[in-house]
């Protein structure tokens, strides 16, 4: 089984960047970002994860299929097998 771990990461960082975008988008302007000089901290690293996420996962999905082009490579050795100990 050949799982690349940046698709189901890629995912995961994804929908954290969505849903964290998300409510930055919905609470753009209130007095929650006052603290950090109106910045709308949220909005701006939801985007970062999304995109983020995005690239992760499109590069693991390339890799497999690449992987699906290839053929097998079958290797054959004329080494003798050992038998038990």
């Amino acid at each position: 089984m050949n799982l690349d771990l940046r698709i189901p990461m890629g995912l995961m960082f994804t929908l954290v960047g969505l849903i964290l975008a998300l409510y930055g988008w919905a609470t753009q302007g209130s007095a929650l970002y006052a603290r950090t000089g109106n910045i709308d901290v949220n909005l701006l690293w939801g985007l970062v994860l999304f995109v983020f996420g995005l690239g992760m996962f499109l590069l693991g999905r390339r890799s497999e299929r690449k992987l699906r082009r290839q053929p097998l490579k079958v290797v054959v050795s004329n080494r003798p097998r050992p038998h038990g100990h």
